[in-house]
């Protein structure tokens, strides 16, 4: 039996982000995320790049045909993701200055042509500066996307904490 880990929110109240819009702008500036897997008791982090899909509430990510990660979600599809907004580090304060999203959801492997198009799409765009050229260079035909694994992280709840 699974025992159920209750969903902690931030105790002191004066760090914690209640807006939406503050927890999507992380998000939106966000480039890469740490994501918590676990299968078998066996815990493992990852460091991914993503792109954002405020329409569908989700991240989505590129991974190669095979590997750890993929073998973890594909038993154990719930994740947990951190992105940091780092603000700085305030010397003589010891202290630090963030913001920072933590997000509970599903990962799920994209079989779709059609979605891993769109979630290589939403990446690109999300990531470079010049989205069409790295699109015409990296997604240049259907066959393209044999050589690549698209996930999606839908999000499910997301809590948010600033320390400024």
């Amino acid at each position: 039996m699974i025992k159920q880990i209750p969903r902690y929110h931030v105790k002191r109240k004066d760090k914690e982000l209640t807006s939406q819009a503050d927890m999507q702008a992380i998000i939106k500036r966000g480039q890469y995320t740490v994501i918590a897997l676990c299968h078998n008791d066996e815990p493992y982090l990852v460091i991914m790049n993503y792109g954002y899909d405020q329409t569908k509430n989700a991240l989505y990510f590129h991974a190669a045909l095979e590997g750890q990660k993929l073998d973890f979600i594909e038993h154990n599809p719930n994740a947990c993701a951190t992105i940091i907004e780092d603000l700085g580090y305030k010397q003589g304060e010891c202290s630090h200055s963030y913001r920072s999203v933590i997000i509970r959801g599903r990962i799920a492997i994209i079989d779709n042509l059609d979605e891993k198009k769109h979630g290589l799409n939403v990446l690109i765009d999300h990531l470079e500066k010049a989205p069409d050229e790295a699109k015409k260079k990296f997604l240049k035909n259907d066959s393209t996307y044999d050589t690549v694994t698209v996930l999606r992280f839908d999000i499910e709840g997301i809590t948010g904490k600033q320390g400024l």
